[in-house]
């Protein structure tokens, strides 16, 4: 099932976990001590460009009477509101820009173009998500309370939608968002006070109201016969942004490679071991630059688990040296391109609406499941050849080609058998 010893599954040693956050830790400070004008410069020219998406965007759709001028202001729009939510919003609510000391770009005063509260979105992904990353119970984004995503969560009949709920979730991203941190599963069991729960609904119904007179009531008058229009290009870009997100969002923590953990030894999680459990629980997209800020530079969803306050202009070079390390170490760097990424994150969802009998690998050998138990309980060793380290991503590797042997021998025993 997930893993419960960290470090047994990494085939590192105490001594190798801490020398690794040291490493680690390293790193941050060669980034914190360059950080001056360029990335200023990086994050202002980012603003100015999502805000003339912006405006021509808007400024087009006064002509969206016309299909063409649809068409063009609700793609400026939707890649507009992808910017502001992904590479501005999201990065600058981890407080990656707050060294500037610019109260318009400060993780303290930054609303963003979206139906959840900055203040809640803070909650549930920069502390809960963030340091609790894909710990069972403890981090709600394994599923978001509604899909199921390891077999560490028990099957019920209403998994069978999986494939349905997705597709809702990734069409409406931004109200799914905006509706985690009511936490209603525990409301409806009666685990939360009733104030806090009408205090929250108040808050998410203030922003909602605000996205909503934004979008579908103040933008679309300002362009007066062509309201409906305007309207339906408002929602079209909304969708534009939530199916991207959603999909980015996946991308980083639901393929193959990204482990689950259990509440195992948390009260007890040095830094180090803190570093290690991100670098297993987290995937990345192989791309160009252009994908890379698109996605908010969460293509290094690694780099950005290990530093989720260092600018994200920062993870590209960032991501050199953790790869570097990854090699020392013999740990997996999971990656890989978008389509393939992604595509391996709806198999997972598709395999897990059915129930385990129906699935054809182990609950610790599966490819979006795997625990310490994968193994044979061997540790890292030395190869008394090359001197090298052989550790997890050997181990792996040769899981792999255990599991490929044996597949052969059995079909050459049917073939002969026949």
């Amino acid at each position: 099932m997930a893993i419960s010893d960290v470090e047994e599954y990494a085939h590192l040693t105490d001594a190798d976990v801490e020398a690794l956050g040291r490493e680690l830790d390293a790193i941050r400070r060669d980034v914190e001590d360059s950080l001056g004008d360029r990335d200023a410069r990086y994050v202002r020219n980012t603003i100015r460009l999502q805000r003339s998406l912006e405006i021509a965007g808007r400024a087009v759709l006064f002509a969206s009477r016309r299909r063409p001028a649809w068409l063009l202001g609700a793609g400026l729009l939707g890649t507009s509101k992808i910017i502001e939510n992904m590479e501005l919003g999201h990065n600058v609510m981890h407080g990656q820009w707050d060294w500037m000391n610019d109260p318009e770009i400060h993780s303290a005063t930054w609303e963003w173009d979206n139906n959840d509260p900055s203040a809640h979105w803070k909650q549930t992904h920069n502390y809960l998500h963030h340091k609790y990353t894909n710990i069972l119970g403890m981090d709600d984004d394994v599923g978001y309370g509604l899909l199921r995503v390891t077999r560490d969560q028990r099957w019920k009949p209403f998994y069978l939608g999986n494939l349905a709920y997705n597709t809702g979730l990734m069409l409406f991203f931004q109200w799914g968002v905006a509706v985690q941190h009511l936490e209603l599963g525990k409301v409806a069991q009666g685990r939360v006070p009733k104030e806090e729960t009408r205090r929250k609904l108040r808050e998410v119904g203030a922003k909602i109201g605000k996205q909503v007179a934004k979008d579908y009531v103040l933008y679309p008058a300002l362009t007066g016969r062509a309201w409906k229009r305007t309207m339906t290009a408002n929602f079209a870009a909304n969708t534009i942004r939530n199916v991207w997100t959603n999909a980015i969002i996946f991308c980083g923590h639901f393929p193959d490679g990204a482990e689950k953990f259990t509440k195992a030894d948390i009260e007890i999680e040095t830094q180090a071991q803190w570093y290690l459990r991100q670098m297993l629980g987290s995937a990345n997209i192989s791309g160009s630059k252009l994908m890379d800020f698109m996605s908010g530079n969460l293509s290094y969803q690694i780099e950005h688990h290990l530093y989720p306050d260092l600018p994200s202009n920062r993870l590209r070079e960032i991501s050199v040296r953790v790869r570097e390390l990854c090699d020392k170490y013999d740990l997996p760097y999971t990656t890989g391109p978008f389509l393939v990424q992604y595509a391996k994150s709806w198999r997972t969802i598709a395999k897990l609406s059915l129930p385990n009998q129906y699935l054809a690998d182990t609950a610790d050998d599966a490819p979006e499941t795997a625990s310490e138990k994968r193994f044979d309980g061997t540790g890292s060793v030395v190869d008394p050849e090359t001197g090298k380290r052989r550790g997890l991503r050997t181990a792996i590797a040769q899981v792999r080609r255990g599991r490929r042997l044996t597949a052969a021998r059995d079909t050459l025993r049917r073939v002969v058998g026949r």
